[in-house]
Parts: structure tokens; sequence; C-alpha cells
């Protein structure tokens, strides 16, 4: 942005041109990012037209507004009626230059305005600087990209549970995404019709890589497994075909009785590779928890990364730690945190499933990998959307303890042991419902950007909340 008086405008053109270049570099050495620069400083309503139709066109995720020297705040009013949001205002601190008050004269406007953006400041090449850039893009893109998604919705509300079902006209009106309803007997049809041969291949890859694939005579037999390996096949043959973004799958009263379990199909759907190599995560909410999915696909747009899927399940007072862990949705990822099937399907076992699932399969079983995670979830409150964040860490014992531990709850089933940064009373007060969903890594502040996008609030259960 720049003067609207022509001899500032133009004394101050190749320093204003310099700090662009500066923030469009820094930003394309991430990897991550691409920039489409201005061709010039905005000094007139019409070149803030001109620019920013010139970014419209080019389908960027948000706009930055870069404030170098005092600019004309009309102009951003100008651009943000063309330019893609949200948007970042960005200024340096150069004390002899007026680009602080170029910006926040803009953010005064955007105030008045109503519109939707974050202000930041300092030289973009401090990491500082740039991290708080990189979080907002992050959090941009990732709200942005739903829009236009269509969630494949598997059989509906799964055993009663009002927090996995959510309204089709707010999620296309607060987040731009339509619900596609599918018979879950798809998933039966499209797996019978998967070649032999195929199935036999995967069979030979679980059986080669999973640490352990614990066959009985009863409820999980080689068939059994070749049938779940069926219906992950047959899944993404209906995603494939019908251009699902992401899915969510009720399963239980239902496949689970007469069919098989889904655990290995939403877990490979989630995870970055399967049987046959890599593959782009597929976001996979079981028990048709839409909430749910919806979390995971902002955590996925986010990060790039599987997302874990989890009951809250336990607190164990004796160790301060939490057991997250799910029968279905849980990314072998999660068991060795490597983008190498091998390091974490050798910590894998395909386990017969619980009686509970009359239909037979194999669970997914593994202790997570440790590390620090972000878990989250959008809730809703009369009728209004929620953000809960969980700052947390992942931990592991030693093999023997972990086994005891994991017994205590569903021995077969995969468990994230889980310290979480708030006591329990105030976790259990406060946490929206059953289910939890996280990554590894800190993107705290990636969520509240998200948050402040979407214009919900935000509770964050850390050590300051007190129930």
């Amino acid at each position: 942005m720049s003067d609207g008086r022509p001899y500032l405008h133009q004394t101050q053109y190749e320093m204003n041109m310099q700090y662009q270049a500066a923030i469009k570099e820094t930003l394309e050495a991430t990897g991550v990012v691409e920039v489409v620069a201005g061709t010039a400083p905005v000094n007139s309503n019409a070149a803030a037209k001109e620019e920013a139709l010139r970014l419209k066109e080019a389908g960027v995720e948000l706009t930055i507004f870069n404030y170098a020297i005092w600019c004309y705040p009309q102009f951003t009013a100008v651009a943000a009626n063309y330019a893609p949001g949200p948007y970042i205002l960005f200024c340096n601190i150069h004390p002899s230059e007026c680009g602080m008050v170029g910006m926040m004269a803009a953010a005064g406007t955007f105030d008045q305005l109503g519109v939707v953006y974050e202000r930041i400041w300092g030289r973009i090449q401090d990491p500082d600087v740039l991290r708080r850039v990189m979080s907002f893009i992050r959090a941009a893109a990732a709200v942005g990209r739903l829009r236009g998604n269509t969630y494949g919705n598997f059989g509906g509300r799964p055993m009663g549970m009002y927090t996995a079902v959510a309204n089709l006209d707010q999620w296309q009106k607060d987040f731009g995404i339509d619900v596609e309803d599918i018979e879950q007997y798809d998933i039966v049809r499209y797996g019978d019709a998967v070649p032999d041969e195929k199935v036999k291949s995967a069979r030979s890859w679980l059986e080669r890589y999973a640490g352990k694939v614990g066959y009985n005579d009863t409820n999980f037999t080689p068939e059994k497994l070749e049938t779940q390996i069926r219906s992950y096949y047959g899944l993404r043959q209906i995603i494939a075909e019908r251009q699902l973004d992401f899915i969510g799958i009720k399963a239980h009263g239902d496949l689970t009785d007469w069919y098989v379990t889904m655990d290995l199909a939403e877990a490979f759907l989630n995870d970055p590779y399967d049987m046959d190599g890599k593959h782009e995560p597929i976001v996979a909410a079981t028990e048709s928890d839409m909430d749910g999915a919806l979390t995971m696909q902002i955590f996925k747009y986010m990060t790039g990364q599987p997302v874990l899927f989890a009951d809250v399940r336990h607190y164990e007072k004796s160790e301060d730690v939490w057991f997250f862990g799910n029968s279905g949705t849980s990314a072998t990822y999660f068991a060795g945190k490597s983008d190498d099937p091998a390091e974490n399907m050798k910590h894998v076992s395909l386990l017969p499933e619980s009686k509970d699932y009359p239909a037979g399969g194999g669970s997914v079983h593994y202790f997570a990998a440790p590390g620090k995670v972000t878990m989250a979830r959008l809730a809703r409150k009369k009728d209004k959307y929620y953000l809960t964040l969980v700052p947390a860490e992942i931990v592991q014992f030693e093999q023997e303890k972990m086994e005891k531990l994991g017994g205590m709850a569903t021995p077969q089933w995969p468990v994230a042991f889980t310290k979480v940064a708030t006591p329990a009373e105030t976790f259990l007060k406060y946490y929206p419902c059953n289910h939890i969903h996280g990554v590894y890594g800190d993107y705290m502040e990636e969520w509240k950007m998200v948050a402040k996008i979407l214009g919900i609030e935000v509770q964050i259960l850390d050590e300051n909340v007190i129930a």
C-alpha cells in the first residue's frame, strides 16, 4: 500500500517494493507458500481495485496488506471489496518510516467496517514474526478450503448421539460444506466387487508389516480380514466416484453386527499410506460424528498430518493420565509417528475385535507414540459453534505397564496415554462431548485464529482454568 500524494508515492516507491520483495522471498522460502505479489504499490482507488482483482483472479486464499510507509487507508477499504480474505495487515517498525501509522489507520478502518483481519508487525525475517504470519496463513487456508467440500455421511446418527449430528443448513451457511447421505450397504456392494488378487495382496502386506496378526477360529479369521480389506477399497471407490472430501461411518449397530467392523478401513483412510503406497489422508470419523469430522478436516488442512480420533475413555488418577482410544478411526501413523509405514506398522497389532461387535474383524491396536499434541473439538451450544482447545502430551511407559494399563479398558483397542494441561475435574466439567481429536505439534495459535475467522468463542482447557 502507498501514499496518495504522487511525489511521496514516487519518492518511496523502491523502498516500498523492497519490503514487498522481502515478504515474498521469506514466505516462499518456507516451501509451503506460493505468493502472488503486487505489481506496484497501491496509490489510488483505481490501483487498489486493479491489484485486488488480479489477486482474486489468481485464486489466492488470503491477502496480506503491507504497510512500509504512510498509506491512505481508503485504498485498503477499496481493495477489500475484491481481494480475497481473510486479511493480514502487516507493517514494519522502522522509526524513520511510517508503516505502523499506515497499518493502524487501516486497522481502524477495518474495525469500523466489521472486516475480519489480523495485525502483525516487525521484520518478516524475524522467526517469531514469520511464525505469526505462517500461523494465520495456515488458519485462513484451513477455513477457506472447507468451502465447497462434500461430507459423505454413511448411515446417519449412531447410538443416539446428538453431538454426532450437525445441521445441514448451518454447515452450508457457516462453513460452505454440503452433506451427502449414503447407505452403508454401498460399502458392502462395492467391497464385493474388489478383485480377489487385490485383496490377497493387501492381506499379504498386512501380515508382513504388522507386528502381530492375531487370527483365531471365530471372529478374526483370514476371511474376516479380507472382508475388512474389501470395505476399505469399497470406500475408496465410493469416495472417488462421488468426489467426497471427508466422511463419517455409522458402523455401530449395523455393520458391526452383520458385516465386519470398520476399524481397518477407517485407519487406512486417515493414514498417509495404505497397502498400495502413499496417499493423501482422507478424514474418516467413526460413528458418523459430523462435528468430529469437521474438527479433523480443519486439522488436516491446517497441518497436512493424519488426525487422531478417540473416545475420552478413562482417567487413571494413579498416573495422572487419560486413556484416549476408540475401536475405529485410529490411523496407524500414531503408532510410530513416522512417514514410513514399516516403522509404524511394526508397533501395530491386528487383534480379534471385542465381543461387543458380533460381526467380528480385527481391531487396530497400538500405544500412540509420545509427543506434544494439540487437541481440539468444535461443538455447539444453543445452536452456536464454539471451540475447545486442549494442550496435551502423549506419553508412553514400559511395554508391560502399558499393556497392563490398556487391559483395564478394552485390551485390543489403541490407546493414546495422554497428560492434559488442566486438572481432571476441570476437563470433565468443561470438555463438550465424548470424542476428542488431535495432531502432533503446537497449533494453538492457528486454532485461535480459526475461531477468530469463523467468529466463534474459544475455551482453552489449560492450567489457567479452574473448575
